[in-house]
């Protein structure tokens, strides 16, 4: 942010020196018009007194040449710095990009500050440069009011009182798990992974391991609980099925945050959802949102920054909250969201091992 305050303040330096020295080009060039004025008056004082003729006349300019005079003065001048500040932008980039990079930030951090209208992301081994769609809503959340604490917490702050809300994501990985800590540890929410569709041809439906036991305890701990499905859907019909997989296992149970569709690339080769282009991907999302809003719950959209902006069109998903993915402190984001995923290797008291860590900016 503050190498980015400094180029800002160097182009305004540059620009106020062009206009300095195009005011002193210009007040050169009328004090050469008054001199040739005052010359021009001279000679027709000599021609009145034909007993001083002593030299030749001074050479006399029309007005119409002493415009043209001052006009190609000033353009040689503007030339001139134009090329110069040319130069001098082009050097403060290049020792821009250097230090960016000589500092550990990857390409894609170096690039972003210099596309500010723009999403730059990777996808397919190639750069994005995606223009953010000002129509969609965008969030108003300032970056100085994130918090990062010791234990690489985050927290959203206004008017100096916490507004986010502290939660993480787990599936069967965790193992088992001690609520009653987690809850004691701060933990306010839970999104509980309830099952996955598989990359294969076959693309069979299966509960999470841990579902149950990980929902019961949860809700036991007095902690609110959302869920999702992990989609490998190719069809809207197949998201369909998945929206009523998923309301056939909620069938026992209350929750008061979202039913959440997790939308991911895979790498696995031959990942079934992988082959979707992005209209064909948001047909199925918004298929299995749909249903689940139909049947009473609260949709979302899991996804992160090469999803939203290459892989799903963003502005067909306006209607749906948003859980965003993004490892960094970075509120580089534009669009709304309602959680935020910020890191996979987090820690929580009654859990073994990592865990996903997430803050939302509502409540449910």
């Amino acid at each position: 942010m503050k190498h980015r305050k400094k180029e800002i303040a160097f182009y305004t330096v540059t620009i106020i020196s062009c206009l300095i020295a195009m005011i002193i080009v210009v007040i050169a060039a009328l004090l050469i018009y008054d001199k040739v004025k005052e010359n021009g008056g001279q000679d027709n004082r000599e021609k009145l007194d034909e007993q001083e003729v002593l030299a030749p006349l001074p050479v006399s300019y029309s007005q119409t040449e002493v415009d043209a005079m001052v006009a190609a003065a000033v353009e040689k001048a503007v030339s001139e710095t134009a090329v110069k500040v040319k130069e001098e932008t082009k050097q403060e980039l290049l020792d821009s990009i250097a230090y960016a990079l000589s500092t550990g930030q990857t390409a894609m951090q170096t690039l972003r500050p210099f596309y500010p209208d723009k999403l730059v992301v990777s996808s397919g081994g190639v750069y994005h440069f995606v223009p953010i769609n000002r129509d969609l809503e965008m969030h108003e959340r300032l970056q100085e009011n994130l918090q990062v604490l010791e234990s690489g917490e985050f927290q959203y702050v206004e008017d100096g009182q916490v507004v986010s809300h502290k939660g993480i994501d787990v599936s069967r990985y965790q193992g088992k798990i001690d609520w009653k800590q987690v809850a004691e540890d701060g933990v306010e929410y839970v999104i509980i992974r309830l099952g996955i569709r598989g990359y294969g041809a076959e693309g069979n439906l299966a509960l999470d391991d841990m579902f149950v036991k990980n929902i019961e305890g949860a809700q036991a701990a007095g902690l609110k609980v959302g869920v999702y499905f992990f989609t490998q859907a190719l069809t809207v019909d197949e998201a369909k099925q998945e929206a009523r997989f998923v309301m056939e296992q909620l069938a026992p149970y209350k929750i008061d945050y979202p039913v959440v569709l997790d939308v991911e690339k895979v790498s696995a080769e031959g990942a079934r959802m992988n082959a979707l282009d992005a209209t064909q991907r948001t047909d199925v999302a918004i298929a299995f949102l749909e249903e689940i809003k139909a049947a009473g719950y609260k949709p979302m959209i899991y996804a992160n920054t090469e999803m939203f902006s290459v892989l799903l069109e963003i502005d067909r998903l306006e209607a749906y909250d948003k859980w965003f993915a993004y490892y960094g402190e970075e509120m580089y984001f534009p669009y709304d969201y309602a959680m935020w995923q910020y890191t996979e290797k987090g820690t929580v008291a009654g859990i073994k091992g990592n865990v996903d860590m997430n803050i939302s900016f509502k409540e449910w």
